[in-house]
């Protein structure tokens, strides 16, 4: 017990603290995944931590509070609201405009029963011949893309280039199959209204890209809008049936929310397009969906800057919502995952007819909506003029009564009449009724002129042209007559040019890897490289209209090329013109220089005889082909066939342009050889800093010199073997000979003359010396005088032999000579 009481002691509250403790708690739970606790005046909400979405292509209302949803779907169909009543004007001039199509013929009673409901064809007339050009212009047989290499051009480019054109071509043509129905739809409704969209988006359902046509009526933007890229809110009415908004649903596109029943809801503009088709539009069963493309700062999905503090900004999203109910069934972001800067996607392109001050462009209906009018509503005075004229009324006594008078009389039929008094023509006053007028008909023909002209939708009149006008009066007739839709042409290149572009991003981020097909050349696994690689353009021109016009452009340029031809490339220039008119296959027809590949000189020398074109390459043996090919030239049987030939001059000269193209690469390796190096490309060349260019031109001058150094020696010598070969040369060097054999042998005789008169002061030396060896020896030794006298006898009688034989030897080498001599001098004589 004492325990139990120690503790009481010891946790018990003092005297008089009880009013100053918190009042009790409540907790009240109303939702199991929420909780509500009140202390007081305290309220704590205890809530789970809201999810967001981690996937950044996740549809953000599955992550949004339901309250939040619909104050966002109720602010943003407001706003579209608003959007709708800003250009209410615009819809009330477009459904008159489509009155004045005249595809139904209008049953009126005023002035009378069966009056004349004819409409003016001049505003159709004008949407069908612009439908019908510019559908040739912009989607021809070959495909309505070409591509553009995006940087430096090289053979790996080209082959890029070729295959992401031919893949663009097989989407839009196969895979694509209503690309071209809705292109043709745009193109019937922008001249009309004035301004027309496509759609370009990867479509869940069918797995693919597609570009769907829209009406300017279904395109919403707010007043002072001018572009798309630049509007606060752009909005698409779209409306699907209850199967596909299930069909998106189950497949996680849009909430699984109860829409109920559509609403029937039709505009003014559905009603009368509806009305020209000849259909009743009673109601719609389809739901009219808000797609919104507009900027908001989402709760939960906020803006921050580096810091990691909200800044506040908007940021682009894509908000779909259901009409009738207001429910949002779709948030996604709207730019790219990797943006910093969070700009807005372009998912829409907008074709102008002619632009405006606003966001719509005109159209015929407001630049010839009037002319059509007074058009219609002069033929109808006419027509009806000549109706009372042929079949007048008036006025008749009141007693006179004709049989069956409540019908017509047919021809040849004869009534009988009651004539109450007097003859018939007493009792019948008919109205004076005039023939129509011809000046309401020059009225007539002069606004439809006018609105014609005005359209250029007016023909030509070529029989007022001569045949044998140049080429640019007819060009200049052309461009004056087509001035105003070579500038539609323009603005529809433009845009079509965006399309593509965004149609190019879609086919390289979300489709296969792999081409559908296999190539000519390269892989199939090379279409995502492809694509980075190139950039697509339509095939239109945006300087040429119609064919025509291009086909006299191209006239005027094959007039130019007659008097300079070696300034153009005929082959080229004549498969342009074969492409514009439409041929096929002209890469085959026409082949040119860049369609070669190297050959042997023999197949060249074939080529050029048959007038084919022929291309040099830089790693060719240059000097073997310009042999073969002057052997050509050279050959007597080739000649003779060239005089018989009419255009052996144009073969002539196309031989020698091939050799000249040979030569100038031969110079070019022999630079390269010299300096070490290969020379830049043109291309390479216009990317060179100067101080480059300046160290290549340096080298190549040095290395320029050397081979003239070394082509003069060469051409020395041959020169001098060319001389060796001429007979007076020949017969020059012959008396050369002859010359320098005379002065041989005169050099010779010299050398004996000199030998023997040397050997004569030798016997004189040698006679002296004996003539004083004798007077010593006689002054010394008489005695011996007789025997020496007898030696000395004997000794000079020797000497004396001795000369003889010297001078008799020295003689027959000089007879010997001069027989050499003599014989060398008749030998050439007898031969000249």
């Amino acid at each position: 017990m004492a325990t139990s009481s120690m503790d009481k002691s010891l946790y018990q509250a003092p005297q008089g603290i009880s009013e100053l403790m918190e009042p009790d708690i409540e907790i009240e739970i109303e939702d199991p995944e929420s909780v509500s606790i009140g202390m007081g005046d305290i309220d704590i909400d205890l809530k789970p931590q809201k999810e967001t979405a981690e996937d950044f292509d996740a549809n953000l209302a599955e992550y949004m509070d339901e309250g939040d949803l619909d104050s966002l779907g109720n602010d943003l169909v407001e706003d579209f609201g608003k959007d709708v009543m800003d250009r209410k004007d615009w819809i009330k001039t477009y459904v008159d405009g489509l009155k004045l199509l005249g595809l139904q013929y209008e049953e009126r009673t005023e002035p009378w029963q069966g009056a004349c409901g004819v409409f003016h064809p001049m505003l159709t007339e004008s949407v069908v011949r612009f439908q019908s050009e510019a559908m040739m212009e912009t989607f021809p047989a070959m495909g309505p893309v070409k591509t553009q290499i995006v940087g430096a051009v090289d053979l790996l480019r080209e082959e890029a280039a070729a295959r992401v054109r031919e893949d663009m071509n097989y989407q839009l043509t196969e895979v694509m199959v209503e690309y071209r129905p809705e292109h043709e739809k745009m193109l019937w409704s922008l001249p009309l209204a004035g301004s027309a969209f496509k759609k370009v988006y990867f479509d869940p359902a069918k797995g693919r890209q597609v570009a769907v046509f829209i009406p300017a009526e279904d395109i919403v933007v707010p007043y002072g809008a001018s572009n798309l890229e630049s509007a606060e809110r752009v909005t698409h009415v779209m409306r699907k049936t209850e199967n596909e908004v299930k069909k998106l649903q189950e497949a996680g596109f849009y909430l699984d929310v109860d829409l109920g029943e559509p609403t029937h809801e039709l505009d003014d503009i559905e009603k009368q397009k509806a009305e020209e088709q000849g259909m009743s539009a009673l109601n719609d069963d389809r739901f009219r969906f808000l797609e919104m493309h507009v900027d908001l700062d989402l709760s939960g999905y906020e803006h921050k800057d580096k810091k990691g503090k909200e800044t506040g900004i908007a940021l682009p999203y894509v908000v779909t919502i259901e009409k009738g109910t207001r429910k949002v069934l779709a948030i996604r972001r709207n730019w790219y995952e990797d943006d910093e800067l969070h700009t807005k996607r372009q998912h829409f392109v907008h074709y102008q007819y002619i632009p405006g001050f606003g966001f719509y462009g005109y159209g015929l209906i407001h630049l010839i909506g009037g002319y059509a009018k007074s058009a219609t509503m002069l033929i109808r005075q006419l027509v009806d003029a000549g109706t009372l004229s042929n079949l007048p009324g008036g006025l008749k006594s009141r007693g006179l009564r004709i049989k069956g008078d409540d019908t017509p009389i047919q021809p040849g039929e004869f009534r009988d009449v009651d004539v109450p008094s007097g003859s018939i023509r007493d009792n019948i006053l008919p109205l004076p009724y005039k023939e129509p007028s011809q000046v309401l008909m020059a009225l007539f023909q002069q606004i439809v002129e006018e609105g014609r002209r005005f359209a250029s939708a007016g023909d030509m009149n070529v029989s007022d042209m001569s045949a044998q006008a140049p080429v640019g009066t007819t060009l200049a007739l052309l461009e004056r007559q087509l001035k105003v839709m070579g500038a539609v042409q323009a603005r529809m290149h433009f845009t079509m040019k965006q399309e593509f572009k965004l149609l190019k991003i879609i086919i390289a981020d979300y489709t296969p890897e792999e081409y559908d097909y296999e190539p000519e050349d390269g892989s199939r696994n090379a279409r995502k490289s492809d694509y980075d690689k190139v950039d697509v353009i339509p095939v239109s021109d945006p300087n040429a209209a119609t064919m025509a016009q291009k086909i006299v452009q191209y006239q005027a340029v094959l007039q130019l090329a007659q008097s300079a031809p070696q300034l153009y490339d005929m082959a080229l220039l004549h498969r342009q013109m074969v492409e514009v008119l439409g041929v096929k296959n002209a890469d085959k027809l026409i082949k040119t220089e860049d369609d070669q590949l190297p050959t042997d000189p023999v197949t060249e020398n074939q080529h050029l005889l048959t007038m084919e074109p022929v291309k040099a390459f830089i790693e060719q043996n240059h000097q073997a082909h310009m042999q073969v090919h002057m052997a050509l030239l050279q050959d007597p049987k080739i000649q003779s066939m060239l005089q018989q030939n009419p255009q052996a001059q144009a073969l002539m000269a196309a031989v020698m342009a091939h050799i000249n193209e040979h030569t100038a690469l031969d110079y070019r390796k022999q630079v390269e050889t010299m300096i070490g190096m290969s020379l830049p490309s043109e291309e390479m060349n216009k990317k060179l800093s100067p101080e480059l260019a300046d160290q290549i031109a340096v080298m190549s001058a040095q290395a320029a010199t050397q081979i003239t150094q070394q082509n003069q020696q060469q051409a020395q010598q041959q020169q001098a073997q060319q001389q060796m070969q001429d007979p007076i040369v020949q017969m020059q060097m012959q008396e050369l000979q002859l010359k320098q054999g005379e002065l041989q042998l005169k050099q010779q005789k010299q050398q004996i003359d000199a030998a023997e008169k040397a050997d004569r002061l030798r016997i004189e030396e040698s006679r002296i010396a004996a003539q004083k060896e004798i007077a010593a020896m006689q002054v010394g030794a008489q005695s011996a005088a007789a025997r020496d006298k007898l030696a000395k006898q004997q000794e000079m009688e020797g000497m004396r032999m001795g000369i003889d034989a010297a001078k008799h030897k020295a003689q027959v080498a000089a007879q010997l000579a001069s027989q050499r001599f003599n014989q060398q001098n008749r030998t050439p004589r007898k031969e000249n």
